[in-house]
């Protein structure tokens, strides 16, 4: 080796960087915080309700009342935020559970406002889990109706900002909803609740365990036909670009692991808040591998959400979330 070529070597040993903690964390180009993480929660009819989720551990269907102490203890680790889903007792044609004022999800919401005013509450605005059909909007003619299904997503979207939500989370993806939904909470005086668009949902297999804790897999054929195809990017941009025109104030991409790229595309073009979903199979397939000692738990998910972040994500929407705040407090303490 010549002598100019080991001087140019030495010159870039990007390794000196890494020498120690300190150094590594004066140079950190990403650092998860407690401010990116929202907390999924299900909640169900009832009273003094807690119920297992059998491909989710750790995650479960709370009644209101046990909710809020499910809440408060988030609330301890330092969680701000929640994402709300609404198992009903009764399912319907029509969705009627869905928008009914005394529904789950309104009384959840209730419950948590009159417990913790500043705590941020967003509920997913769909109705799979409110249908006898599983499917995310009004089947006429055994097709997903589209535009019959818009006024049913406004009304859901309405009710939850009466019960005092602070965002509303359209996952239907209906073309037209985000507007549809932004008229009417605009008509009904919730001008001030916001709208977190699920603008890029794909058609995953990753849901696979979210079905079983919403109960709401289809009764027939799939989600294809009004989910995004897992092999497109570009549509991503053009389905966000559309939902920000509409009224939206933050898109989302959902799943988040096997979609990175979309992420990162959405935070390059668009300047609205970007947020992620790591979804429920993400979850389930971290918790599977850690229960057979095959990962450290700890390290793989602190490493999952802070590329989730790296990529371009604002906000991460995990089940993860909880746990996470406790790792993230651990590992700053120890700097």
């Amino acid at each position: 080796m010549g002598k100019a070529r080991m001087k140019d070597e030495r010159r870039n040993r990007y390794r000196r960087l890494r020498a120690s903690q300190t150094l590594r964390n004066l140079v950190r180009e990403t650092t998860l915080t407690p401010h990116d993480l929202i907390q999924p929660f299900f909640v169900v009819e009832g009273t003094d309700k807690k119920e297992t989720i059998a491909s989710m551990p750790g995650i479960y269907r709370y009644s209101p009342d046990l909710l809020v102490k499910a809440v408060e203890a988030y609330r301890k680790a330092g969680g701000q935020a929640c994402l709300l889903f609404g198992i009903p007792g009764k399912k319907d044609t029509t969705a009627s559970q869905a928008y009914a004022a005394a529904g789950v999800v309104p009384k959840a919401i209730r419950q948590i406002k009159k417990t913790f005013p500043d705590f941020l509450v967003a509920t997913d605005v769909c109705l799979c889990a409110y249908m006898t059909h599983g499917h995310c909007g009004v089947v006429h003619g055994g097709v997903i109706d589209n535009d019959k299904s818009l006024p049913l997503l406004a009304k859901m979207a309405v009710a939850h900002a009466g019960a005092g939500a602070d965002f509303v989370a359209p996952s239907d993806m209906m073309d037209g909803r985000v507007r549809t939904i932004r008229e009417s909470l605009d008509k009904n005086d919730f001008s001030n609740v916001g709208i977190l668009s699920y603008a890029a949902k794909y058609a995953s297999a990753y849901y696979g365990p979210f079905r079983e804790a919403a109960g709401s897999p289809p009764r027939f054929g799939d989600r294809a036909t009004y989910q995004m195809d897992p092999a497109n990017q570009r549509e991503a941009l053009k389905e966000a670009r559309q939902d920000v025109d509409e009224g939206a104030d933050i898109v989302m991409v959902k799943p988040a692991l096997a979609y990175l790229d979309v992420v990162a595309l959405l935070r390059r073009k668009l300047t609205v808040p970007v947020a992620a979903y790591n979804v429920s199979g993400e979850y389930s397939m971290v918790k599977a591998a850690a229960a057979k000692n095959w990962i450290d738990e700890k390290a793989v998910v602190l490493e999952t959400l802070t590329s989730i972040k790296r990529a371009g994500a604002d906000i991460i929407i995990s089940y993860h979330a909880q746990d996470a705040l406790g790792w993230i407090e651990e590992v700053r303490s120890k700097k």
